[in-house]
């Protein structure tokens, strides 16, 4: 089977929605689904569209991962740069989640092992 060339589109919508529209395999389709898209029959086929009101960032990162793993099987993915959610390395730097770690060391009075 020959893939399609035509890339596969993650856009948001007039109405505020995020939607996918190109010719889907069943890889893809399972990519979609598994990163939250709901595919809603239609008369000519299946809307595909992530949940409403879950809030700009939760949609903006999955469309932002469906589009890497869309992108990592090789299918050609065009992403609405309004979706792309910011990555660590665009974010800045942020501090450790926890203090470093300290060595164990022996307790006073005991030596050390060897």
């Amino acid at each position: 089977m020959k893939p399609s060339t035509e890339p596969i589109s993650i856009t948001r919508g007039q109405g505020g929605e995020v939607e996918v529209e190109g010719v889907l395999d069943s890889l893809a389709a399972d990519v979609l689904r598994r990163a939250g898209f709901l595919f809603e029959p239609t008369l000519r086929g299946h809307w595909i569209r992530l949940p409403f009101d879950m809030g700009r960032d939760w949609e903006n990162e999955r469309a932002t991962w469906a589009a890497e793993m869309l992108s990592a099987a090789r299918y050609p993915v065009r992403l609405d740069p309004d979706l792309r959610a910011d990555t660590p390395e665009q974010a800045g730097p942020s501090r450790p989640a926890r203090p470093p770690t300290m060595t164990a060391q022996a307790p006073p009075g005991r030596q050390p092992r060897r």
